[in-house]
């Protein structure tokens, strides 16, 4: 399995995810909305930085449990429900990402939503990932 990340110099430099990922490998990993839910189904966390941590690390851990690694993603979404505050967020969700995910970016957007399936989630993150 490998993923090449393209990052074209016509194109502003990417920070923090890359502009497109080309995937050979055995196996596609679909992998559903995280939210911040603990294991009883409730939303922990009250800011964004704490809920975007959460979620990341449930992502992760349907990656993992799939056979997979931070490294093996190939995209990510993440849905907000204030881009305003993402913004102003993104250095420190930035730092998230790097410490549990690493610093091999899949392709990324962020899209900005009214609302979320639980009333409480501010963030929500979805992919997919390329297994060897």
């Amino acid at each position: 399995m490998s993923l090449h990340r393209h990052n074209p110099a016509e194109l502003s430099p990417p920070t923090g995810f890359s502009h497109a990922v080309t995937a050979t490998g055995s196996r596609l990993v679909f992998l559903a909305g995280q939210t911040s839910l603990d294991r009883d189904g409730k939303v922990t966390g009250e800011s964004l930085p704490e809920q975007f941590e959460t979620a990341l690390a449930n992502l992760l851990t349907a990656l993992r449990h799939a056979g997979g690694s931070p490294a093996d993603l190939a995209r990510v979404t993440v849905y907000a429900t204030d881009i305003a505050d993402y913004r102003r967020h993104a250095h420190q969700l930035g730092l998230i990402w790097r410490r549990l995910a690493g610093r091999d970016y899949p392709a990324m957007a962020v899209v900005g939503v009214v609302r979320l399936w639980d009333e409480q989630a501010l963030v929500e993150l979805d992919g997919f990932a390329v297994v060897g």
